[in-house]
Protein backbone atom coordinates (compact mmCIF):
# COMPACT_ATOMS: atom_id res chain seq x y z
CA UNK A 1 0.00 0.00 0.00
CA UNK A 2 1.13 3.55 -0.79
CA UNK A 3 1.06 6.04 1.66
CA UNK A 4 0.05 9.10 0.17
CA UNK A 5 -2.47 10.85 2.09
CA UNK A 6 -3.63 10.38 5.73
CA UNK A 7 -6.70 8.34 4.71
CA UNK A 8 -3.54 5.35 3.93
CA UNK A 9 -2.27 6.01 7.03
CA UNK A 10 -5.41 5.77 8.79
CA UNK A 11 -6.11 2.54 6.86
CA UNK A 12 -2.82 0.93 7.44
CA UNK A 13 -3.27 1.81 10.86
CA UNK A 14 -6.69 0.39 11.64
CA UNK A 15 -4.91 -3.28 10.24
CA UNK A 16 -2.32 -2.82 12.19
CA UNK A 17 -4.42 -2.38 15.47
CA UNK A 18 -6.90 -5.15 14.27
CA UNK A 19 -3.55 -7.49 13.78
CA UNK A 20 -2.45 -6.30 17.25
CA UNK A 21 -5.55 -7.43 19.18
CA UNK A 22 -6.09 -10.18 17.65
CA UNK A 23 -2.90 -11.15 18.49
CA UNK A 24 -3.25 -10.11 21.88
CA UNK A 25 -6.07 -11.74 22.60
CA UNK A 26 -5.00 -15.48 22.69
CA UNK A 27 -2.09 -14.74 25.47
CA UNK A 28 -4.45 -12.22 26.85
CA UNK A 29 -6.99 -15.26 27.56
CA UNK A 30 -3.73 -17.55 28.77
CA UNK A 31 -2.82 -15.01 31.13
CA UNK A 32 -6.12 -14.61 32.75
CA UNK A 33 -5.80 -18.16 33.20
CA UNK A 34 -2.09 -18.63 35.13
CA UNK A 35 -2.79 -15.51 37.37
CA UNK A 36 -3.85 -16.93 40.66
CA UNK A 37 -5.45 -13.72 42.24
CA UNK A 38 -9.00 -13.60 41.62
CA UNK A 39 -9.53 -9.83 40.87
CA UNK A 40 -6.29 -10.53 38.20
CA UNK A 41 -7.97 -13.03 36.57
CA UNK A 42 -11.10 -11.63 36.33
CA UNK A 43 -9.37 -8.37 34.93
CA UNK A 44 -7.81 -10.38 32.48
CA UNK A 45 -11.16 -12.19 31.76
CA UNK A 46 -12.50 -8.85 31.33
CA UNK A 47 -9.60 -7.03 28.90
CA UNK A 48 -9.92 -10.11 27.11
CA UNK A 49 -13.67 -9.60 26.16
CA UNK A 50 -12.78 -5.85 25.65
CA UNK A 51 -10.11 -6.95 23.17
CA UNK A 52 -12.43 -9.10 21.38
CA UNK A 53 -15.05 -6.19 21.46
CA UNK A 54 -12.15 -4.02 19.48
CA UNK A 55 -11.50 -6.34 17.14
CA UNK A 56 -15.57 -5.92 16.00
CA UNK A 57 -15.63 -3.03 15.66
CA UNK A 58 -12.08 -2.04 13.73
CA UNK A 59 -13.37 -5.06 11.45
CA UNK A 60 -17.16 -3.27 11.28
CA UNK A 61 -15.10 -0.01 10.40
CA UNK A 62 -12.67 -1.01 7.88
CA UNK A 63 -15.29 -3.28 5.89
CA UNK A 64 -17.57 0.35 5.82
CA UNK A 65 -13.59 1.26 4.20
CA UNK A 66 -13.70 -1.57 2.24
CA UNK A 67 -10.49 -2.30 3.40
CA UNK A 68 -9.64 -6.44 4.99
CA UNK A 69 -8.25 -6.17 8.10
CA UNK A 70 -5.98 -8.30 7.58
CA UNK A 71 -4.11 -6.47 5.56
CA UNK A 72 -1.42 -5.62 8.03
CA UNK A 73 0.77 -8.42 10.38
CA UNK A 74 1.65 -5.79 13.50
CA UNK A 75 5.13 -7.05 14.51
CA UNK A 76 5.10 -4.74 17.08
CA UNK A 77 2.28 -6.88 18.74
CA UNK A 78 4.14 -10.14 17.71
CA UNK A 79 7.13 -8.96 20.01
CA UNK A 80 5.03 -8.33 22.90
CA UNK A 81 2.97 -11.05 22.26
CA UNK A 82 7.00 -13.22 22.56
CA UNK A 83 7.76 -11.54 26.01
CA UNK A 84 4.83 -12.16 27.32
CA UNK A 85 5.23 -15.68 26.87
CA UNK A 86 8.75 -15.76 28.18
CA UNK A 87 8.34 -14.09 30.67
CA UNK A 88 5.34 -15.48 32.05
CA UNK A 89 3.85 -18.64 30.50
CA UNK A 90 8.13 -20.13 29.74
CA UNK A 91 9.48 -18.68 32.94
CA UNK A 92 9.97 -20.84 36.62
CA UNK A 93 7.98 -18.60 39.38
CA UNK A 94 8.51 -19.94 42.85
CA UNK A 95 5.58 -17.45 43.72
CA UNK A 96 2.33 -17.12 42.48
CA UNK A 97 2.01 -13.36 43.91
CA UNK A 98 5.27 -13.07 41.55
CA UNK A 99 3.91 -14.58 38.80
CA UNK A 100 0.94 -12.48 39.38
CA UNK A 101 2.85 -9.07 38.89
CA UNK A 102 4.61 -9.95 36.33
CA UNK A 103 1.29 -11.28 34.18
CA UNK A 104 0.01 -7.53 34.80
CA UNK A 105 3.54 -6.25 33.45
CA UNK A 106 3.23 -8.38 30.48
CA UNK A 107 -0.21 -7.30 30.02
CA UNK A 108 0.14 -3.04 30.79
CA UNK A 109 2.85 -3.39 27.92
CA UNK A 110 0.57 -4.90 25.45
CA UNK A 111 -2.44 -2.44 26.52
CA UNK A 112 0.31 1.10 26.57
CA UNK A 113 0.75 -0.55 22.61
CA UNK A 114 -3.43 -0.58 22.17
CA UNK A 115 -3.34 3.10 23.82
CA UNK A 116 -1.35 4.57 21.44
CA UNK A 117 -2.55 2.69 18.78
CA UNK A 118 -6.31 4.09 19.24
CA UNK A 119 -5.41 7.55 20.34
CA UNK A 120 -3.61 7.70 16.56
CA UNK A 121 -6.92 6.38 15.09
CA UNK A 122 -9.28 8.42 16.81
CA UNK A 123 -6.96 11.81 15.76
CA UNK A 124 -6.82 10.13 12.64
CA UNK A 125 -10.53 9.92 12.25
CA UNK A 126 -11.32 13.19 13.58
CA UNK A 127 -8.89 15.01 11.06
CA UNK A 128 -10.36 13.77 8.04
CA UNK A 129 -14.02 13.90 9.14
CA UNK A 130 -14.75 10.52 10.10
CA UNK A 131 -16.84 11.15 13.12
CA UNK A 132 -18.56 8.09 13.22
CA UNK A 133 -15.24 5.94 12.94
CA UNK A 134 -13.65 8.58 15.91
CA UNK A 135 -16.43 7.92 18.14
CA UNK A 136 -16.54 4.43 18.00
CA UNK A 137 -12.36 4.29 18.36
CA UNK A 138 -12.34 6.71 21.16
CA UNK A 139 -14.98 4.22 22.92
CA UNK A 140 -11.87 1.65 22.08
CA UNK A 141 -9.82 4.16 23.99
CA UNK A 142 -11.18 4.64 26.73
CA UNK A 143 -12.36 1.23 27.63
CA UNK A 144 -8.51 0.18 27.27
CA UNK A 145 -7.77 2.71 29.43
CA UNK A 146 -10.10 1.60 32.11
CA UNK A 147 -8.58 -1.72 31.41
CA UNK A 148 -5.28 -0.55 32.18
CA UNK A 149 -5.91 1.91 35.17
CA UNK A 150 -7.93 -1.67 36.27
CA UNK A 151 -4.52 -3.52 36.36
CA UNK A 152 -2.81 -0.52 38.17
CA UNK A 153 -5.64 -0.89 40.76
CA UNK A 154 -5.02 -4.43 41.17
CA UNK A 155 -1.10 -4.14 41.34
CA UNK A 156 -0.47 -1.44 43.77
CA UNK A 157 -3.84 -2.48 45.66
CA UNK A 158 -2.87 -6.06 46.31
CA UNK A 159 -0.69 -7.66 43.83
CA UNK A 160 2.92 -6.15 44.66
CA UNK A 161 2.38 -5.86 48.23
CA UNK A 162 1.75 -9.31 48.22
CA UNK A 163 4.70 -10.44 45.96
CA UNK A 164 7.30 -8.22 47.78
Amino acid sequence: MSMNTLHDVYHDQLQDIWSANTQSLEIITELGRAAKNKHLSEALIAGANGVSDGIEKVAEICAKHDIKPTGEHCKGMEGLVKEAKAHVLEADFGDDDVRDAMIITQYQRMVHYALAGYGCLVAFANRIGEDGDAAILQECLDNTYDGDRTMTDIATGEVNAKAA
